[in-house]
């Protein structure tokens, strides 16, 4: 038996615009995306015979379902290989909370995979598989900072982008992207970014692309959303943002110190996840 004990980090969109519904029903996105060190830690096994089993602690994993799952059927397919397959998944990344846990967690198992095959895939194909399993499995792969256009699998490298804290906060339930999508009223809003113009070192030049079209429909179900950036932003956060289509919101800081007591003053009586996270 080969095990490979790999990490999977969560994801945050520093900005997010919906361009409009394309004809095959999905959103035509822009957004900019960067890895933090929230991992979720994934064992994955490779032994004889056939079949595919995922464990998580505390989830009930259906595995014609999830997508962990689905990228180990599909790289078993794509590499011609009969084995039997087992995924252990140590979950630390909120789930359905705009963070790409899932996502991050398929990407893991298809390039772990291919790792202890003796790498029978090329990155193309890998990434082809990705686009077919969900629109954040491709960034992960991707492993750097993005421009995501598309419905978010076309990529492209983002400059280097500023050195800062986030404190990551995550109210304790789960939000339908599906809903939120349905619910959006397209409206133009916010100035879009681009790529040849998403210049984007500096720490003002950062908190001036924050942005999220989404934002809004979720926070008008959910009043949690504004009143976690209401906390950041009175307890030094220079610039608030909430992530995907929620409910996972951060704070942008400058340095540590700041970042940590913001952490410590969170009262005991609210229910949030905090969580101290870094640029990867």
């Amino acid at each position: 038996m080969k095990t490979l004990i790999i990490n999977a980090p969560a994801k945050i969109n520093l900005c997010l615009h919906v361009l409009g519904r394309r004809p095959d029903g999905y959103h035509e996105l822009a957004m900019a995306m960067q890895r933090i060190d929230l991992f979720d830690r994934l064992e994955i096994s490779l032994e004889g015979g056939q079949g595919i089993e995922v464990f998580c602690d505390g989830l009930d994993l259906d595995d014609g379902e999830n997508i962990v799952a689905g990228a180990a059927r599909a790289f078993l397919v794509a590499a011609d290989i009969d084995r039997n397959i087992s995924i252990q998944i140590h979950k630390n990344i909120p789930v359905a909370a705009g963070l790409g846990g899932g996502s991050s967690d398929a990407a893991a198992v298809l390039s772990g995979l291919n790792s202890l095959c003796g790498d029978p895939l090329s990155g193309a194909q890998l990434l082809a598989i990705a686009k077919n399993l969900g629109a954040d499995v491709p960034f992960f792969l991707f492993e750097r900072p993005a421009w995501a256009t598309g419905t978010g699998t076309s990529l492209e490298a983002l400059p280097p982008l500023p050195d800062v804290y986030y404190l990551l906060l995550n109210p304790g339930f789960s939000v339908s992207t599906a809903w939120v999508y349905q619910s959006l009223q397209l409206t133009k809003g916010g100035k879009l970014a681009n790529l040849p113009g998403f210049s984007v070192t500096t720490l003002p030049e950062l908190l001036g692309v924050l942005h999220n079209d989404l934002e809004q429909v979720t926070a008008s179900r959910y009043p949690e959303i504004g009143e976690m950036k209401d906390f950041l932003l009175k307890n030094g956060a220079l610039g608030t943002l909430m992530s995907g289509s929620g409910a996972s919101v951060f704070g942008v800081f400058s340095d540590l110190k700041t970042t940590i007591a913001a952490k410590d003053a969170l009262s005991s009586i609210l229910p949030w996840k905090a969580f101290v996270v870094r640029p990867v």
